[in-house]
């Protein structure tokens, strides 16, 4: 696995790269936001390893970008604890945050989670064609490409609202609570801020264009996904 640490604190940096390489992972540096994006500009990554405060521009900017752009997994590094930067993460797409100080172990466990999670459910399951590509109603979601298409109309999601979908439309009509769709899509980093959720969902129905249609509401228990005709 090839990973990016972005952080300006060369000693925790240095220990970090020794510990993760005797681990099996490779370790790409960088001390600037300006560097992390000529790197991330120059080769492909399987994970960011993304510190908050960085010397020339904010880490989370960085974080959003990466959503945006190339939709890779973002662990925050950071000596921010508060309940307010942990939900600012989630809300900008951060797959887990760590805080500082943190022991190299724990750091490489949550590499290993959050890769596990991205990988989980790259199996077929019914409703899926051959070629890996679940459809339900008048919707093409793609897992591979991270493409979700109405008919002909590509919709553009965040990496998250992929998530909750992508993990409701594999199950349709099973409920799912707050806390399942936030282990489904996000991790127990986030444990505790489930309520996060319906502004995640808010923001996918008004995307997916009609609210009541595909995801539908389960008062007192979370959220399901009905396909409809199509």
């Amino acid at each position: 696995m090839r990973l990016l640490w972005v952080e300006d604190e060369n000693p925790l940096l240095e220990e970090g790269m020794l510990f993760l390489r005797d681990e099996g992972f490779t370790v790409v540096p960088a001390g600037t936001y300006a560097e992390a994006w000529e790197q991330l500009e120059r080769s492909s990554f399987d994970l960011v390893l993304l510190d908050w405060l960085l010397p020339d521009r904010p880490g989370i900017e960085l974080c959003k970008q990466i959503q945006q752009r190339w939709k890779i997994p973002v662990i925050m590094l950071t000596a921010k604890s508060d309940e307010f930067d942990k939900v600012l993460a989630l809300e900008i797409g951060a797959d887990d945050y760590v805080s500082k100080p943190f022991g190299m172990r724990e750091l490489a466990a949550r590499i290993r989670a959050v890769t596990r999670r991205m990988s989980k459910g790259s199996g077929m399951p019914a409703g899926w064609s051959d070629d890996g590509v679940i459809k339900r109603g008048d919707l093409t979601i793609d897992p591979e490409r991270h493409t979700v298409y109405r008919g002909t109309e590509e919709i553009a999601l965040t990496k998250t609202e992929f998530a909750l979908l992508y993990a409701m439309a594999s199950r349709p009509s099973k409920v799912f609570s707050r806390l399942q769709l936030m282990d489904e899509a996000l991790g127990d980093a986030f444990i505790g801020y489930e309520r996060t959720i319906d502004s995640h969902i808010r923001n996918l129905r008004k995307k997916l264009g009609d609210e009541s249609r595909y995801v539908v509401t389960v008062h007192g228990i979370g959220y399901k996904f009905e396909p409809g005709e199509g």
